[in-house]
């Protein structure tokens, strides 16, 4: 089995940071302008922080732990479609079930064998049918 991620990688992290709301990170990325390609992550988040880093010239991508992504994620839309987690030996599940006629097919439903994956791809499927 692969090495499942504790947070968002880069990457997700600078397009997360275009759909949720900056708060709702809890962990951050951030970088010296002399060291191009070396990040180091830090566990906590706050604009505070962000603003300190960036006034020295650091660069700061706000970064996500599971946790923070199931936050972000409904519980429910439009009050009749639960959401819905299994998680396998090898794989981690993520739709939503319409209440008394089982998985909407309409909404996202996501498999893979990260759940930090799989739950940025909820987030992004639902922005972008603008159920956010």
């Amino acid at each position: 089995m692969a090495t499942i991620k504790s947070y968002t990688d880069i990457e997700q992290s600078k397009k997360l940071a275009e759909i949720l709301p900056l708060e709702s990170a809890d962990m951050a990325y951030w970088k010296r302008s002399y060291r191009p390609k070396d990040y180091a992550i830090m566990a906590h988040h706050s604009k505070e922080l962000q603003d300190g880093f960036e006034a020295k010239g650091m660069e700061y991508i706000p970064c996500f732990s599971l946790s923070a992504l199931l936050r972000v994620i409904p519980k429910r839309i439009k009050d009749y479609n639960v959401l819905r987690i299994d998680i396998g030996e090898k794989d981690f599940s993520i739709w939503y079930d319409e209440v008394g006629n089982g998985v909407n097919t309409e909404l996202p439903d996501i498999t893979m064998e990260c759940p930090i994956d799989a739950c940025v791809a909820m987030i992004e499927l639902l922005h972008e049918q603008k159920l956010l």
